[in-house]
């Protein structure tokens, strides 16, 4: 035995996984799974009759729920999906800034600095509009397979 000391580096998350594995018959119509790499929200689903070598077919299509592209994947449906881990979290909005990030207040009294305005033209403009009147707003922000997007607002009235 060597009295050297082991030095690791830790490199990225915990471990918690991006994704977990369904079997591809049992995702529906409104369910999340990843295409092409893409966290996918599914507006269709369409399976096929076994053929002569086994397996029934499912055809998803999806949405990419960050950038609205539309997807499409054919899967065994025995086989298993990645469907990812998809959370929305309420934020209070503080300030935007002229850069296009926004500063939010999370839960325990810190803020979130590191998020920009979302590209979707009509959620920007009445994010704005109602920031520009003096509104306090409480936007929702989607987050799956590290990345994270603003994608409603609620308003929770004028500021005191």
């Amino acid at each position: 035995m060597s009295d050297e000391e082991h030095h690791f580096e830790s490199k990225g998350d915990a471990g918690a996984s991006k994704t977990y594995p369904q079997q591809a018959g049992t995702i529906r119509k409104n369910g999340y799974i990843v295409i092409k790499n893409r966290p996918c929200k599914v507006v269709e689903v369409s399976t096929s009759k076994t053929g002569k070598h086994g397996h029934a077919k499912c055809h998803f299509v999806g949405i990419d729920i960050f950038n609205g592209k539309k997807l499409e994947d054919i899967v065994p449906s025995s086989h298993n999906c990645d469907v990812p881990h998809v959370s929305r979290t309420d934020y209070q909005l503080i300030d935007i800034s002229e850069d296009g990030f926004v500063s939010l207040l999370m839960d325990n009294g810190d803020t979130k600095d590191d998020l920009r305005l979302p590209t979707d033209d009509n959620l920007l403009g009445q994010i704005k509009d109602a920031f520009g009147e003096g509104k306090d707003l409480v936007l929702s922000v989607m987050s799956a397979m590290g990345e994270e997007q603003i994608c409603a607002l609620k308003d929770i009235g004028p500021k005191n």
